[in-house]
């Protein structure tokens, strides 16, 4: 996320906004926020979850959305996670169809200049959306995921380091390897596994 911010507006001028925009923005307490681009790793993780989400969604009422849907947190909060998904009727906030308000899972593919963000701020906000089950942090420059389950009101984390491990997602019952996620990339195992 970029830190250029604009004037304040109501939630109602943003996604007028927003909607026409050719570059997307997120809404954080009446401040738009520009969506920096994203780095070809990036890029290729949130492809390779797509596409690993779609196949294991495959003929199961479950729903996998990239970038470019919005997710209500709050009344004052519209974010674009890297990658989403829901297995419940999906619920969207209006007929446009671009805002989610029932995310069973939500991705975010760190980068330096959005991993205390996604880590800090916009998780405390995360962990406030009810159907929320999990959350993924996944680094870009080895193989580190941070995998946040929620069990009654507290949330528990694991650290997945290793290429040959396997990611277990209950809120969507998928089981992930790992090597799909970094799959064309040269990346390092994460921390202890050298």
């Amino acid at each position: 996320m970029s830190a250029a911010a604009f004037d304040r507006y109501t939630p109602e001028e943003y996604l007028a906004l927003d909607r026409n925009a050719e570059f997307r923005s997120e809404y954080i307490d009446g401040r738009m926020i520009a969506m920096s681009g994203n780095s070809r790793p990036h890029n290729i993780i949130v492809s390779n979850l797509v596409r690993t989400f779609g196949n294991c969604f495959d003929g199961r009422p479950c729903e996998v959305y990239s970038n470019t849907m919005r997710v209500k947190v709050t009344p004052s909060r519209y974010v674009y996670p890297d990658v989403v998904a829901v297995c419940d009727e999906p619920k969207f906030e209006d007929r446009e169809v671009d805002i989610l308000l029932n995310p069973g899972l939500v991705v975010e593919v760190l980068s330096p200049s959005t991993a205390s963000y996604d880590r800090g701020d916009k998780f405390v906000h995360y962990r406030k959306i009810d159907s929320l089950h999990e959350v993924l942090f996944i680094a870009q420059d080895c193989i580190l995921i941070e995998h946040w389950r929620r069990q009654g009101d507290m949330w528990t984390l694991t650290e997945i380091t290793g290429v040959d491990d396997t990611l277990m997602l209950n809120s969507v019952g998928c089981a992930i390897p790992v090597q799909e996620i970094y799959s064309r990339l040269d990346v390092s195992e994460g921390p202890g596994n050298s």
